[in-house]
């Protein structure tokens, strides 16, 4: 398979994209749950307040008093950041598998190889759908009060071109961390699988649901760095400031978040919204690869 047959095979791109943008729908109010549960106990802040015992609780408690709407609060940005960071993600590493498969002279899979693939697709991907990703934590944190349109207007006029790159560095980390964990566990499960369950569904069900697990231990304490770096406002110099305390600029990068994170609040807060997190990650794992595998047989 030469290079130029490689590089113009689009299927991985569009797969990816529409297999993420329906997992999305699937699972999104479970993520809106694990963002609130991930805000929640910030030193000096809003979310001071512990309101979640956890993720039912957090279900029932924002459907009761904030409605339904509000557990899809965010799926605009959320839907669009899987156009691109799904479409990027998937289609970049099976195009790297196949590129890098042509100077393989061994047929068996390279864990290692499909791990450094892995990690590159997921850290480009993440950086370029990060104002999405920002966008869709600060509608899930406020609820469905602001559009997506009246959100990136807020960002932008307050904190500037920065404030919808807010928190790059940990997105980055934990898209590297789960592509890492998530995308070779699952091709490493379902080739063994092959010989005893086939290339089927309940193969593509058993490996998801295997590299949802892994992903979610490695990359959760990375996801609440990211969550609350990309909560907090830094207003543009001879901006205004706002008096309400939720605005406030808690922390000055990654490493003081996760200081003072674990001072204010143990360590255990580093898993905070774990529970969702891979509860979310089983089904979204689930519905993305049993759609992309389907999609791969249609044409």
């Amino acid at each position: 398979m030469g290079f130029g047959k490689v590089e113009k095979d689009w299927r991985p791109f569009v797969y990816g994209g529409l297999a993420s943008c329906t997992a999305e729908f699937g699972t999104f109010p479970i993520d809106t749950t694990k963002t609130r549960l991930q805000v929640q106990g910030q030193h000096n802040s809003l979310h001071a307040e512990l309101r979640y015992r956890g993720m039912t609780h957090a279900l029932a408690e924002i459907s009761k008093h904030e409605g339904y709407r509000a557990l899809y609060a965010g799926i605009a940005p959320a839907v669009l950041r899987q156009a691109t960071y799904g479409t990027i993600k998937f289609g970049t590493y099976y195009t790297l598998k196949k590129f890098v498969a042509q100077y393989r002279q061994d047929p068996k899979e390279d864990v290692l190889m499909n791990v450094l693939c892995a990690v590159t697709a997921g850290m480009l991907s993440s950086a370029i759908a990060n104002p999405t990703d920002v966008l869709k934590v600060r509608m899930q944190v406020h609820g469905h009060h602001h559009s997506l349109v009246s959100c990136f207007q807020d960002v932008y006029y307050h904190e500037g071109i920065g404030g919808l790159w807010r928190g790059v560095g940990p997105t980055a980390q934990r898209a590297a961390i789960i592509a890492a964990v998530e995308l070779p566990v699952y091709d490493f499960c379902k080739h063994n699988l092959i010989p005893k369950v086939g290339d089927t569904v309940a193969n593509h069900f058993i490996s998801s649901f295997i590299a949802s697990l892994g992903s979610a231990i490695a990359s959760t304490p990375t996801d609440v760095i990211r969550t609350r770096l990309m909560n907090q406002r830094r207003f543009k110099k001879g901006g205004i400031t706002s008096p309400t305390p939720h605005t406030a600029h808690l922390y000055t990068g990654s490493l003081d978040c996760l200081v003072q994170t674990v001072r204010n609040e143990g360590i255990t807060a580093l898993y905070k919204g774990f529970v969702p997190t891979w509860v979310r990650m089983g089904p979204w794992n689930i519905i993305f690869f049993i759609t992309y595998e389907q999609l791969k047989k249609i044409y």
